[in-house]
């Protein structure tokens, strides 16, 4: 099921439910009821428990912003690192060169055409990239320099190969969700609490107060979907993507 679709089902079903306990409510209320008739001090305890959940939405999304921008910073380092790798053999044999300019357009292809929906759908990095990155390593390390420009290649080659290779560790750590179930919980309830006090309002079945309870209630729900796609930075819909490696490596194609 699509993310939007998800989105869309996720606001409406919201909306209907506010609406529909606010209409059953009102048929329940009394002739006599007098709406003007809620204390000050729960309309100040609402606003403040607004307030506080509004900054606790806030912080979790500028939280899971920063995740899945920090997943896609570690994707450009590893394509960026693996292109200067490609660039730095030119000084080493041909034969040598090659294998390892072969070796990296082979690990490239495979990170972008199947272990990114791979992580997407296990939440993890693959057997078989980790094998191919590997190689890169070995071809990298175990080739003993010949001349002097080749020794001095040599170290740059292989600290390359590390920043890659943390790079790639950094990639397979975000591959799943990483908000807590604590906070979702708290973001939950927050919302259910929120939503529920426009009853202590005492809300009527005016057009206007009925249509800013569904506004309200799309927002709230609007908000955490943000929270639940961001959450994940390599497997939805607003998440990181392979265009470093796309981009550096254009053989390997789209």
């Amino acid at each position: 099921m699509s993310e939007w679709l998800v989105l869309s089902i996720a606001m409406a079903a919201a909306s209907a439910v506010v609406l529909t306990i606010v209409v059953i409510n009102n048929r329940r209320l009394p002739e006599d009821d007098d709406p003007t008739g809620t204390p000050d001090v729960m309309e100040y305890m609402t606003m403040m428990i607004g307030v506080i959940y509004a900054i606790v939405l806030g912080l979790a999304i500028a939280g899971v912003w920063e995740g899945r921008s920090a997943a896609q910073e570690n994707v450009r380092q590893e394509a960026q690192a693996l292109h200067e790798i490609q660039q730095r053999v030119q000084v080493y044999p041909a034969d040598i060169r090659e294998r390892i300019r072969a070796d990296v357009d082979a690990y490239a292809s495979y990170v972008v055409h199947t272990e990114w929906p791979h992580m997407s759908e296990h939440n993890a990095l693959s057997a078989r990239g980790t094998q191919l990155f590997e190689r890169i390593r070995s071809d990298v390390s175990r080739y003993e320099p010949r001349t002097e420009l080749e020794g001095q290649t040599y170290q740059p080659l292989v600290e390359q190969v590390a920043v890659a290779d943390d790079a790639r560790g950094a990639r397979g750590q975000n591959a799943g969700a990483t908000m807590p179930g604590v906070v979702w919980f708290g973001l939950i309830v927050g919302a259910v609490v929120t939503v529920g006090l426009i009853f202590v309002l005492q809300i009527r079945r005016t057009a206007r107060e009925l249509l800013l309870a569904g506004l309200f209630s799309v927002l709230i729900a609007f908000l955490l979907f943000l929270i639940w796609d961001f959450d994940a930075p390599y497997g939805r819909g607003i998440a990181a993507t392979a265009a470093p490696f796309v981009d550096l490596f254009p053989s390997i194609g789209n």
